[in-house]
């Protein structure tokens, strides 16, 4: 196997680059899909269950790391956890692949989040319309954390199909088998 790419989206692009971006995309999604909730619903908006939506709103993080692990299951022995700090305070959990996944598996893995946690949030915006703001604010939040994610999967659209993902100190190497170079 040869190394085609590396890609580190963190070097790349920088923790205030992405900080921003995902701070515009948390404005943009919260603004259209609340404008769009409240043209569609007309009801009384509710601050009932206010401790749910605290709790929920914690729980979103580790909630989407652990549906990234959900696809790539059958290749838990090759899988690290790990929970590091931020800013002294805030928990990061890491998965990190030790050995090479194929690319499909890997964006799959990557998409999972985004596609489930999405679907259920606006699900439920649009069955309790009165919490529909609480809904709006996870949906959001949630698109926030994706942005990264959503940032890697530009980057390996591009590589060869047949190619194998391992994460590095540097960053995910893209992997191919020399007769695809």
């Amino acid at each position: 196997m040869h190394c085609w790419k590396t890609i580190n989206v963190k070097k790349q692009y920088g923790f205030d680059r992405i900080f921003m971006l995902s701070s515009l995309l948390v404005v943009a999604v919260f603004s259209l899909f609340y404008v769009m909730l409240e043209i569609l619903h007309d009801d009384r908006l509710s601050d009932d269950r206010f401790a749910v939506f605290l709790l929920s709103f914690m729980l979103l993080y580790p909630v989407h790391k652990s549906l990234h692990f959900l696809p790539l299951i059958g290749y838990r022995n090759r899988i690290h956890f790990s929970v590091k700090t931020q800013f002294n305070f805030m928990p990061i959990l890491s998965l990190r692949i030790k050995e090479p996944v194929p690319k499909k598996r890997f964006l799959f893995a990557l998409l999972a989040p985004f596609f489930i946690l999405n679907s259920l949030l606006i699900a439920g915006a649009f069955m309790f319309p009165e919490f529909g703001h609480y809904f709006t604010m996870l949906l959001a939040y949630h698109c926030g954390l994706c942005l990264i994610d959503l940032l890697y999967i530009k980057n390996l659209a591009r590589s060869p199909k047949k190619a194998l993902i391992e994460e590095t100190e540097t960053g995910y190497e893209i992997l191919v088998p020399p007769a695809t170079i």
